[in-house]
């Protein structure tokens, strides 16, 4: 009876595998917060995952899982990048910094993913970026907005060269609201408006990416990711936004 059962999620694993749009993806930022929870996923959906991260820790705990190859540096060294890139069919960076930080890993980081993406021929590449970026600024209050200014300028210098330069790339943008640390509800949506405000879980930011990567539809779309059953105190009248269907 343990033979069979050990069969049949054989089997399972092999189909979830073979479904897998992209085979190979990169993730830039797995150590943690969504792209951690993103890494999950994407192994769940069957994709194998190259993930680059800088501590023993996190590379202790990313080997741990089957499908996971861990590459230890940093994103701010782009030969680092590239290298760990190559064989990918899918790149997805969620690289964020704070404001205090010297560097921004926002806009160095992340440009070394898009840029070594492109060298590569790995033509898919999505962005975790952040409400208030680009033309989403008037969406962000005025006091979150000048707290994370200088996260948010880099962040969108990251997204301006991916939707300048990059126009044979199948990418895509996700800009997440407020992030908050708990159980996912299945209850975000994806909108195109670039002025939707709201709060959403790490963990249904994971699912709307994981899932964005595969919808032919979010090709060059520049997205918003919020839930709107969750009380935000950046969207204080509940002002509702038109859902963006992935297909």
């Amino acid at each position: 009876a343990f033979l069979q059962r050990s069969a049949v999620a054989q089997s399972s694993e092999s189909s979830s595998a073979l479904d897998a749009k992209y085979k190979k993806v990169f993730v830039a930022g797995g150590s943690k917060g969504v792209g951690r929870l993103l890494v999950d996923k994407l192994i769940a959906d069957g994709s194998e995952v190259v993930a680059l991260v800088r501590s023993d820790e996190a590379v202790a705990d990313l080997s741990a899982i089957d499908g996971v190859t861990c590459i230890q540096g940093d994103a701010f060294d782009y030969k680092t990048v590239e290298g760990a890139i190559d064989g990918c069919d899918a790149a997805i960076t969620t690289l964020g910094g704070s404001p205090d930080d010297e560097k921004r890993v926002d806009y160095e980081g992340n440009n070394n993913v898009i840029e070594a993406a492109g060298i590569l021929g790995c033509v898919r590449v999505l962005l975790v970026s952040s409400i208030g970026c680009g033309n989403s600024k008037e969406a962000a209050p005025p006091g979150t907005f000048e707290v994370l200014k200088d996260v948010l300028k880099a962040k969108t210098r990251a997204e301006n060269i991916l939707i300048k330069y990059y126009t044979n790339m199948n990418w895509t943008i996700i800009r997440p609201g407020g992030l908050v640390t708990e159980p996912m509800t299945g209850k975000a949506i994806l909108t195109a408006d670039k002025l939707g405000i709201g709060t959403i879980h790490r963990e249904d930011v994971a699912d709307l990416v994981c899932k964005a990567l595969s919808a032919p539809n979010t090709e060059k779309k520049v997205l918003t990711a919020i839930d709107p059953s969750v009380v935000a105190a950046s969207n204080p009248t509940g002002a509702t936004f038109e859902p963006f269907e992935l297909n």
